[in-house]
């Protein structure tokens, strides 16, 4: 469950929920840092990095070997570019996240999982009534946004935001292997009964949030990509359906889009994508890229 709840980390401030509060963070160690890779292949010579989409304040997570990378490299390549336009982000999470008519909330988990499925509602600060009007997977996105409310952290110090403003201050371009559309599609093409088990594992994993956060922070900072999956393995595990659309098929389109690029990329990617089945380093190695790990 560790990389699918990396990835549903990037809607915590995206203007679904307030903005969180801030707390000291924790610093990489010595000689450590976030995992970087440098990838190449013929006319291709970039850099991959693992990304954390949201950070308490204060991470200094761009070590030495990051900041030459970024020096040296002639784009930057996110996710998406358009995921920093919340107005266009949240106009199509509104827009592809409501229907009208829809069931109330608490009558599509089943009848074992209300109770837990309130609780959640309840301490994440929101309401059923608010969430019934969302499709499924909608609301299990806006309820995990209101559970992180208690990890202090907040996309503004995470690290998208960062390479964004250095790469425009150093007038490099900027480009997305998707678009945000691609990533909500993901789980809006979803089936309604594996978006009703996403909803179930959002309930099941908002009390042990904090606790699985501070884990993969820990390890993130370290580079410990090994970690990171020991905490996929641990956790619930993911529907297989999920999973191969949000994850694995997202993966597969990114390798397509890496293949025929050349130059050097600084291309940033959540650290959730970096491991598991099909993650994008094996794709790339797939594809006849060799890739070095730099820090």
């Amino acid at each position: 469950m560790a990389r699918l709840f990396l990835h549903l980390l990037a809607f915590c401030t995206l203007g679904l929920t307030a903005a969180c509060d801030r707390a000291p963070a924790p610093q990489p160690e010595a000689q450590g840092g976030p995992a970087l890779w440098r990838v190449e292949r013929g006319a291709f010579k970039g850099w991959l990095f693992g990304t954390i989409h949201v950070l308490p304040s204060g991470v200094a997570w761009d070590t030495p070997p990051i900041r030459n990378a970024m020096a040296q490299a002639d784009r930057l390549i996110l996710e998406a570019a358009d995921l920093q336009d919340e107005e266009k982000t949240l106009g199509i999470f509104e827009a592809m996240g409501r229907s009208p008519a829809l069931p109330p909330l608490e009558q599509r988990v089943p009848t074992k999982e209300r109770a837990a499925l309130l609780k959640a509602v309840r301490d994440g600060g929101t309401s059923t009534q608010l969430l019934s009007g969302y499709e499924s997977w909608a609301a299990a996105m806006l309820l995990s946004a209101a559970s992180q409310q208690a990890l202090h952290v907040s996309q503004d110090d995470g690290v998208e935001p960062a390479l964004i403003a250095a790469f425009k201050k150093a007038g490099k371009p900027i480009g997305g292997l998707e678009t945000v559309e691609r990533q909500f599609r993901a789980f809006d093409t979803l089936p309604e009964a594996a978006q009703a088990r996403l909803l179930v594992q959002t309930v099941h994993e908002a009390d042990g949030m904090k606790a699985l956060y501070d884990r993969i922070l820990t390890a993130w900072l370290k580079g410990d990509i090994a970690a990171i999956a020991r905490e996929d393995e641990r956790g619930e595990q993911p529907d297989p359906v999920v999973e191969e659309a949000v994850l694995v098929a997202r993966n597969r389109d990114w390798a397509r889009a890496i293949e025929p690029m050349r130059g050097q990329p600084f291309i940033a990617v959540g650290a959730g994508h970096l491991t598991g089945r099909d993650n994008l380093i094996d794709l790339l190695k797939d594809r006849g890229f060799t890739i070095t790990r730099v820090q």
